[in-house]
């Protein structure tokens, strides 16, 4: 006697309304990632800390999603399925609840953390259920390429969404608003969703939280090291020393403990995969493209002058590309062209945005100009996201998949981290490169800068202002105008520095000598849901 298929959702639902709540309840929290640092002066505003840890929070929320994937499949099995989606929303809206009355820095670094483990919990509930909904490789295929497209998608619209709020609510109503978008969703996808379980249910004995203490602190540890690096002078500051030395002990410590462990929580061999190393590796660099976009959007604020939301609205160009490139990518995986080609069409795209966008830097410019380079921005990270994570998960056996995805979610949070601290370390560079040079030109001796000083004075003194007050008025003006063009010369060195990574990036997927033939099975292996 066979046995029947386990009934995930109740027979009176219909498919549409299936997808539709699946869709309302992943996009919300997909948003959740970038919604607190969509404006990073206003976070940091609020609760009286520095930009600097607003970006280290989100480091914290990667932390907890890279590192907490392990023990949560374990409770993703062990407890029914409708049971445990609720205890997840339950517990991520308390955390949203405490963040609307909390101002301490320390709970807001706490909920961050809970926010990335309570969030990952119901992702992975979204993802099995595409993973089981779709029986056929081609439909998972493009299930699949619709997750990750909204991934990639979600962060423009969560940007116009928190633009919007603070501009004419107050800050405190993200966490507000978040609650009322989870809360559809998660009421539809409750109502339909039978409670039984969606893996083989295995008891909750022998939890391996050494190693998730171990893994965690790592993580953690390494994200502060790259952003507070640099201000720290890296080496030179004894706080820096112990955290590498801490990094290092805890290093050792998890990879003895994974050899001797009869169930590791990351199993090594993962590593002896050539493919596998390959995909990994080009996390990074994909990671680090995509991440510069922020510079594109810190030049439409610092230099022309954009509000936040006219900026966010600006960047849903980019999720035109993401969205065509997402279905063609998927259409390529199904008709199993190599991976070579997608790749270097994807950092190819890539390659075209950064060079655009440098001859398209200067202190005016026409907003219609930068449609399209943000549009084939997000062609390039479309291409790339859903082949390279399939390929990578690809690349060992089903067995050992699931370390696989873990792992996948490390060097992803390694390039992310990467991308915010080359950005940071690259601008404060610049700035003290170029500062010395501009401060040397700018001075009243110059006749450029005396001309613009005049020009500014002229203005102030046309509208009322005596002649003293109208000199200190122009000062400011001038030094206001010689931050942008510093700006400029960072944004386009930074862009010339990811102009030729990518070259070196092509170069070595274009003359690797041999890609061992992997194939894209996604009826046996299912990626990370982040």
């Amino acid at each position: 006697m066979t046995s029947q298929p386990i009934p995930l959702f109740k027979p009176w639902a219909p498919e549409w309304l299936i997808r539709s709540s699946i869709g309302l309840v992943m996009l919300p929290l997909l948003g959740l990632f970038g919604l607190f640092t969509s404006n990073i002066t206003a976070t940091a505003g609020y609760y009286g800390i520095e930009p600097i840890d607003v970006q280290y929070s989100t480091i914290v929320y990667y932390a907890a999603l890279a590192s907490f994937y392990s023990l949560e499949q374990r409770f993703f099995n062990f407890v029914p399925s409708r049971q445990y989606f609720v205890i997840n929303v339950i517990l991520l809206m308390v955390t949203c609840y405490i963040s609307y009355y909390a101002r301490s820095p320390l709970v807001y670094f706490t909920t961050r953390f809970l926010q990335g483990i309570f969030t990952g919990g119901i992702n992975s509930i979204c993802i099995t259920l595409i993973f089981r909904r779709f029986s056929s490789e081609r439909a998972r295929e493009i299930g699949y390429s619709v997750f990750y497209g909204l991934l990639v998608c979600s962060s423009p619209l969560i940007m116009v969404l928190a633009s919007f709020i603070i501009e004419y609510f107050n800050y405190p109503a993200l966490y507000k608003a978040m609650i009322f978008m989870i809360l559809p969703g998660s009421v539809l996808l409750t109502g339909i969703l039978n409670n039984v379980s969606l893996g083989r249910k295995f008891p909750l004995y022998q939890l391996d939280w050494s190693s998730f203490i171990f893994y965690a602190s790592f993580v953690c540890l390494f994200g502060y090291v790259l952003i507070y690096g640099q201000r720290s002078y890296w080496l030179e500051n004894l706080h820096i020393w112990a955290c590498v030395g801490a990094m290092l002990l805890l290093v050792a410590l998890f990879i003895s403990r994974q050899l001797h462990l009869k169930r590791p929580f990351i199993d090594l061999a993962i590593f002896k995969y050539s493919n596998f190393r390959i995909g990994a590796f080009l996390l990074i660099p994909f990671y680090i493209c995509r991440g510069s976009l922020a510079v594109t959007s810190n030049y439409f604020e610092a230099v022309l002058g954009m509000d936040p939301i006219h900026v966010s609205e600006l960047m849903m160009a980019n999720m035109v590309g993401v969205i065509l490139s997402v279905l063609v990518s998927s259409r390529l995986i199904l008709q199993k062209k190599p991976m070579r080609m997608i790749w270097l069409t994807g950092f190819g795209f890539f390659l075209l945005f950064h060079g655009w966008m440098y001859f398209l830097f200067s202190s005016e410019g026409n907003l219609s100009a930068f449609i399209l380079p943000l549009i084939v921005q997000g062609l390039g990270a479309g291409t790339i996201m859903t082949p390279l994570i399939m390929f990578t998960v690809s690349a060992v056996p089903a067995a050992i998949a699931g370390s696989a995805s873990m792992a996948g979610i490390l060097f992803r949070f390694i390039g992310f981290t990467l991308s915010m601290a080359v950005i940071t370390s690259f601008q404060l560079f610049s700035k003290s490169t170029h500062q010395e040079d501009f401060r040397n030109q700018i001075t009243l001796l110059n006749p450029v800068a005396n001309e613009r000083f005049e020009l500014y004075q002229r203005q102030m003194e046309s509208h009322g202002i005596p002649h003293d007050q109208a000199a200190k008025i122009a000062t400011g003006l001038l030094n206001k105008a010689v931050e942008k063009q510093m700006f400029l010369r960072y944004a386009m060195d930074y862009y010339s520095v990811i102009c030729w990574g990518i070259v070196a990036v092509m170069l070595m997927i274009a003359l690797y000598p041999y890609f061992s033939k992997t194939i894209m099975n996604v009826r046996s292996r299912q990626p990370a849901p982040y």
